[in-house]
């Protein structure tokens, strides 16, 4: 346990009104690059899209292309509201240079996550160069920029296509532009230009994911002014030019959108109001009324409390270990500032702050399981200062070694990564070993349980594994058993032995990081085993390898059952029961094709004179629902979806 004494940092120069020296190394880039490549460049190739989220974004990027409408969305052929369009102008215009493929789709998402790293490095050197080696003055960003690259949240929540790693993009620039924007206002220099790139940032984080966009860059700077007493230098940071910025970048897209899409009547007995357009949807229905827990229809599920927090530490492993200390050092740091606006002081406010933001907002409003993610800079900057301090011994020598930072370091090792690190070493041996080997014949799917009430939880089916699927994963599994003894005992040993020997603290972090690169190769290989249950991609080979002109592919439920079809047949998909959710809303505009089916619309189908391609969960029921009806042929089964026809 770290002391509660409050014992002052060491004698920091007053560097609040001067510029932070560039420090900044061609080695630390480099360092932070590779786990890029292995990981987010080296994963956009495999596997296929999933369905929901993952496949909507891009099919509507995809259907943009094709309409030659960049302002309203539409997926299937219809509005879809929902969310802001970056994303979609991401994706579309990589697929328009690079050809309509998954993997350039998801080329933005990749190039967005390596800017997020380097701005993560960026402002690390700035805060902590003061506590860094003399001869590594970045080392607190090389530090930070690794735990974001390197913890589990932003690797998983960087497999689909969700905008969420971006927020936290453009609330790391934006947190930087502000902080050297007060530097030049308090120094009477001119903040133009650091505002104007903190518009741009608003401009974009708006158009990104929403209101939420700009609510966290301005809760942050108005509350980091309020806390310093510094509000009276907001007349000095060219709030008019950057305002005028701001809006020519967010306000047109906002015009055009409300204009193409007014309102229109609206269905009695649905709880909407007696008109509606875009303007409703997307301004109200998307933001107020979901922060309420109003949203029409309610199709988003709500991660407690308790949950939320706990997953927190999960997203963040295994640098969230060292995360009690550093955040203790820096309310510390604070509390107790050892020089006027020093960076240290500066960073720590500034980081606490930020991170409490959104953490904060999200405990009282709706929350899923990663809306953690645009706080996590914020946290992985608060370890990295703590990690570099550590490496340097000699600007600490004058502290008891009870709170030296290495002593703080050490002790978060030894009772957070080594227990959690042995344990998960003998949980997956223990399975990489006796989980039986499948047998011909027989596939992943065959051997999961079901937890549909778990399904709202963006990684539910997790929990649908069980002993004997192991089976599936043995060679992933060696390696993360492998791994986790590195990354627990082995950094251990090296972290304990480096009083006196800086360059054994460099050793043990590099360690972990390569540790965590091998575990993240170690899921990716496990996600694309699990990918045909999570997506429809063999489904829609299949079709693609039979379908001719004229043939109807058919969903059985709603949109996001099967929404990868879309993209792999490029062709629309109609809907059996599956008038609910995404494409509901715009369900209602005159010109939306019919594509909404009854059970009593399957039946005409089926025996209709065209060839009908189903994608089901239910093929039991459906051959017997159909058998009446005309021939019913399964022409393919993948991860629990089968493919029903009515023609060979």
């Amino acid at each position: 346990m770290t002391s509660t004494t409050a014992v002052p940092e060491p004698p920091l120069s007053n560097r609040g009104s001067t510029p932070a020296p560039r420090a900044w190394r061609w080695s630390s880039l480099a360092l932070i690059t590779l786990p890029w490549l292995i990981l987010q460049f080296g994963g956009i190739f495999s596997p296929g899209l999933l369905d929901d989220v993952d496949s909507v974004y891009i099919e509507i990027a995809r259907e943009m292309m094709l309409r030659h409408d960049y302002v309203t969305p539409f997926i299937d052929g219809i509005r879809f509201f929902d969310k802001p369009p970056l994303m979609y102008w991401l994706a579309a215009g990589s697929m328009h240079i690079f050809g309509v493929h998954d993997w350039a789709a998801r080329l933005p998402l990749a190039v967005g996550v390596l800017a997020l790293l380097f701005a993560v490095y960026a402002l690390g050197v700035r805060l902590f160069a003061a506590i860094s080696p003399a001869h590594a003055p970045d080392r607190g960003g090389l530090y930070a920029a690794l735990a974001m690259a390197l913890s589990i949240g932003p690797y998983l929540y960087t497999r689909f296509y969700i905008p969420d790693i971006l927020i936290a993009l453009w609330m790391t620039l934006a947190v930087h532009l502000f902080l050297i924007a007060l530097d030049r206002a308090r120094a009477q220099n001119s903040p133009l230009v650091p505002m104007l790139g903190f518009a741009a940032v608003l401009a974009l984080n708006l158009l990104t994911k929403g209101l939420i966009g700009i609510v966290f860059p301005i809760a942050f700077a108005i509350l980091y002014l309020a806390l310093t007493r510094e509000l009276s230098l907001l007349r000095k940071l060219s709030l008019i030019p950057s305002t005028l910025l701001f809006i020519a970048i967010a306000l047109p897209w906002h015009i055009l959108a409300a204009l193409r899409n007014p309102a229109i009547p609206m269905p009695a007995g649905l709880g909407l109001p007696a008109r509606a357009g875009w303007a409703w949807f997307y301004l109200y229905n998307e933001h107020i009324a979901r922060f309420l827990g109003r949203r029409i229809p309610h199709d988003y599920g709500q991660v407690p409390i308790p949950l939320f927090w706990l997953l927190l530490v999960l997203w963040l492993f295994p640098w969230a270990a060292f995360l009690p200390s550093a955040v203790i050092g820096a309310i510390k740091q604070v509390r107790f500032p050892r020089a006027a606006r020093a960076r240290l002081t500066e960073g720590s406010l500034a980081l606490l702050l930020w991170a409490g933001i959104i953490l904060g907002f999200f405990t009282l409003s709706a929350r899923q399981e990663y809306y953690h993610l645009p706080a996590l800079p914020a946290l992985a900057l608060l370890v990295g200062g703590l990690l570099a301090a550590a490496d340097d011994h000699t600007i600490f020598r004058n502290l008891p070694f009870t709170i030296h930072p290495l002593r703080r370091t050490v002790r978060s090792s030894l009772y957070g990564l080594v227990p959690i690190g042995t344990l998960l070493f003998l949980i997956c041996g223990y399975f990489a070993i006796t989980a039986p080997s499948p047998r011909p014949g027989v596939t992943l799917n065959d051997l999961l349980n079901s937890n549909p009430a778990l399904y709202n939880l963006s990684l539910g089916h997790i929990f649908d594994l069980t002993g004997n699927a192991m089976g599936f994963f043995r060679w992933p599994l060696i390696v993360v058993a492998i791994s986790m003894l590195l990354l627990g005992p082995g950094q251990h040993l090296l972290r304990r032995s480096a009083l006196g020997k800086p360059s054994r603290t460099f050793a043990a972090n590099l360690l972990l990081a390569a540790s965590m690169t091998a575990i993240l190769v170690a899921a990716h290989e496990g996600y694309v085993r699990f990918n045909p249950i999570l997506g429809s991609k063999d489904i829609a080979l299949a079709i693609n390898a039979q379908k001719q002109p004229g043939d109807l592919i058919l969903i059985d439920g709603e949109l996001t059952s099967g929404s990868s079809l879309l993209f792999y047949t490029r062709e629309p998909a109609l809907l059996v029961n599956g008038h609910i959710n995404g494409p509901w809303f715009g369900s209602f505009w005159p010109d939306a094709p019919h594509i909404f089916l009854t059970d009593a619309d399957l039946i005409n189908l089926w025996s209709g004179p065209r060839r009908v391609f189903m994608l089901t969960y239910h093929p039991t029921e459906r051959v017997r629902d159909l058998a009446s009806s005309g021939p019913v042929i399964d022409l393919a089964d993948s991860g629990g979806k089968t493919l029903l026809s009515n023609r060979k």
